[in-house]
Parts: C-alpha cells; sequence; structure tokens
C-alpha cells in the first residue's frame, strides 16, 4: 500500500508522514498493524467531535437511506442544508442570518472574495502578512507568505496587505477598499491572537470608509476556541463570516454567510453569481448539522476553556518558550524548527500525533478534538514532555 500510495496518488511534500490508517475512533488513529494513536491534530482542527462520533455517524447513516445529490445546489429544498443553515443563523448576531454552503473552507473563501466585490463594487481587497485562507487561486491571493506564491503568479489583482495588530497600517483601509479579509486568529501563522482590540479597529475603520469585513473562522469556528465563533471573544461582528474545517465533525465542508440583504447580490445580474454542484450536499449537512447541534447543546465549549488551562499546567519545559492560541487551538512552541521537528517525528512513534503549522516552523500544532478527556491529555502531555527531555538530555 506505501508503494502504490507513493507512486498513484499526488503528493503535497517529498516526506509524508504515510502513516497507514486501519480504522479510527474517537479520539484515536489506528494503524495497520492495529496501534493505537492518540490524535492531539484532529485532521487539522477538522474532526472537531472526534472520529466516528455516533450522533455524526448515525445522522450521515439516516440521510443515505433517503437520498443522496439530487440536484444542483440552491435549486430543491433539502431538510439538511436548510435545517443547517438555520441553526447557524439561530446562534449568529442578526446581521449573519445567510448562509451560502459550499465543499471546502478555501472555495467558502472565493465565494466571500467575490461577494464582497460584487456587493460594494469596488475591487480592493486588503489582507494581512503571514495570512492563509487557503490554496486556491483567490485565495492564494490574498495569503501573506510571497514564498508559497510566487511560483503560481499571476494571481488576482488589486489585493494590498496590511501588519496584522498593527493600528497604523489601518490607514491603508480608505474609500476604495470592496473588504478586509482577515483570520480571526492567524493560524499558520502561529496562533496569532488580535491584541489591544485589533478587531474592533478595524471594524470601526471599515464603518468609516465603507469597507465590508471578511473574518476567517475556518479554524478557530465552531468552538474550538471556547465560543463557537472565535469573534465572540474580541468584540467584533464581520460583514461576512467564513467557516469550514471543524463545521463538517470530519466531513467536506464549507459556509460563508451574510445578510440576506448582501448574499442577494449573487442572484441577478448577473443570475448564477456563485454556484457549485455538490455545497450544501444532503449528507454532508446531515454530518454538519449533527456536529453544531452537539456542540451548542453540551459543555464542550466551556470544557475547551478548561482544557486549555490543562494544556498549558501540563507542558512546561526549557524547551518550550511559549503556548500560544485558545481552547484547543494551541501551539507550542520551542526555540527551534530542529526541535519541533524531532518532537513531531518522535512522537509519531511513540503513538502520538502532533504536526506542524504551515509558516512558523517552531510551532507544534495542539489541536486535538473538543471530544478529548482530561486522562488522554496528560498522557500526551506526558509523551511531549519525555521526548523534551530526551533531546535535552
Amino acid at each position: 500500500m506505501t508503494s502504490d500510495f507513493l507512486a498513484y496518488q499526488a503528493q503535497t511534500t517529498p516526506h509524508p508522514l504515510a502513516m497507514e490508517v486501519s480504522h479510527a475512533e474517537g479520539c484515536y488513529v489506528y494503524d495497520t498493524n492495529n496501534k493505537a494513536h492518540l490524535d492531539f491534530v484532529a485532521g487539522v482542527s477538522a474532526c472537531s467531535l472526534g472520529h466516528r462520533h455516533p450522533k455524526v455517524v448515525q445522522a450521515i447513516k439516516d440521510q443515505l437511506d433517503k437520498y443522496m445529490h439530487v440536484m444542483v445546489y440552491g435549486e430543491y429544498i433539502q431538510e439538511p442544508s436548510v435545517e443547517l443553515a438555520k441553526l447557524l443563523a439561530e446562534h449568529l448576531p442578526k446581521s449573519l442570518d445567510c448562509t451560502y454552503l459550499v465543499n471546502s473552507g478555501t472555495e467558502a473563501i472565493e465565494g466571500a472574495l467575490k461577494l464582497a466585490r460584487r456587493a460594494t463594487g469596488r475591487s480592493q481587497i486588503i489582507a494581512a502578512h503571514h495570512a492563509y485562507h487557503g490554496n486556491t487561486m483567490g485565495s492564494m491571493s490574498v495569503m501573506g507568505y510571497e514564498e508559497r506564491k510566487q511560483a503560481f503568479r499571476p494571481l488576482i489583482p488589486d489585493v494590498d496587505f496590511i501588519h496584522f495588530n498593527n493600528k497604523e497600517d489601518l490607514n491603508q483601509i480608505t474609500p476604495k477598499t470592496a473588504a478586509v479579509i482577515l483570520e480571526t486568529i492567524q493560524g499558520g501563522a502561529g496562533f496569532i491572537e488580535p491584541y489591544d482590540n485589533y478587531l474592533t479597529k478595524v471594524r470601526t475603520r471599515c464603518d468609516e470608509v465603507g469597507a465590508l469585513l471578511i473574518l476567517d473562522e475556518i479554524q478557530p469556528g465552531i468552538g474550538r476556541t471556547g465560543k463557537l465563533f472565535g469573534f465572540e471573544h474580541y468584540n467584533c461582528i464581520p460583514d461576512i463570516l467564513v467557516t469550514g474545517k471543524g463545521l463538517g465533525g470530519g466531513m467536506p465542508i464549507g459556509a460563508f454567510t451574510s445578510s440576506k440583504a448582501m448574499m442577494h447580490t449573487l442572484q441577478d445580474a448577473p443570475k448564477l453569481g456563485h454556484i457549485t454542484t455538490f455545497g450544501g450536499h444532503p449528507v454532508i449537512a446531515a454530518a454538519a448539522l449533527a456536529t453544531v447541534k452537539e456542540i451548542t447543546e453540551s459543555n464542550l465549549m466551556a470544557e475547551a476553556l478548561k482544557k486549555e488551562q490543562l494544556f498549558r499546567k501540563l507542558l512546561v519545559h526549557p524547551l518550550i518558550t511559549d503556548i500560544r492560541g485558545r481552547g484547543l487551538m494551541l501551539a507550542a512552541m520551542t526555540p527551534s524548527a530542529e526541535i519541533t521537528n524531532q518532537v513531531i517525528l518522535k512522537a509519531q512513534n511513540r503513538g502520538l500525533i502532533l504536526f506542524w503549522l504551515l509558516f512558523e516552523p517552531k510551532a507544534i500544532r495542539l489541536t486535538p478534538p473538543l471530544t478529548i478527556t482530561n486522562a488522554e491529555i496528560i498522557e500526551g502531555c506526558q509523551h511531549i514532555i519525555s521526548i523534551l527531555d530526551e533531546i535535552s538530555s
């Protein structure tokens, strides 16, 4: 299987981890030797409720017994997607009451950028240095890492960049700006939180010049930071909200949400302003609906903040220089990329799944399922400390 994987399946890096998966359950992934691997990554923040959560699995099975894909998005009334959009609206501010369901986070970013330009009649998009919003051409255009973009230029025009958390840069937002797009918490850059009311100041500046604010919650959204949406921590309501990853509970999904009036601009002049065949797929929407219900009706979000404190208490070591992030969106920082690499690779041999962040080589990703237990956190952190002791000796 390994040789076929390398021969026939396109790869993203020269050296994939290449663990051959047998099955997964709860917070564990099992390889084909039936070795259990405690999952501190959750499919890169996607498996909110762990692997094969019973309510998500049952929702998928129930929907499979009714119908799968029947019509291109937006034409037929399909209960799972309608109920999902309604449930999101019930948990969002009144100005965010209409959701467009798509297939991935990066597709949702594409839709949000199109919506901003269509709604404002302006073209300039302002993004942040060190930002990551996906890897399709529009999303790459608002990525803040030139070394990742240069091989694929030209990208979409009229995109400019500001520095996250730098209030002086906000003067670059002008009446020519269609939208500012920011991650609520910068992910690939190292789980950088906004501080000193930064997002509130961005919101104010956008209002002053008539620009829209797009907040990318693909990673921090759906309970990961201890609230359903990360922006709830920072006194800032976006005009367009983008979600994905954890929304599907392990199934592929993306969504962008705005006001009904704004979303209406994609319906006409021209018609079909944004279309997708499989967006809002009933099986995926059923999984997402079960996921959001479980997160909002349980105490998982409150527990995420308590579990954050447990991680911070346990991960104390001379080779851990900082722990960034909030809730169960955490990154343990080491003094060097070499140390981080050793920790992640040695952890796999010990049955602990860790991973990197995209652009911060010293960060160890800690984004387990929201359902992880305190005992599992203790077990995984003991492995990390043991590995760091081994590296120190």
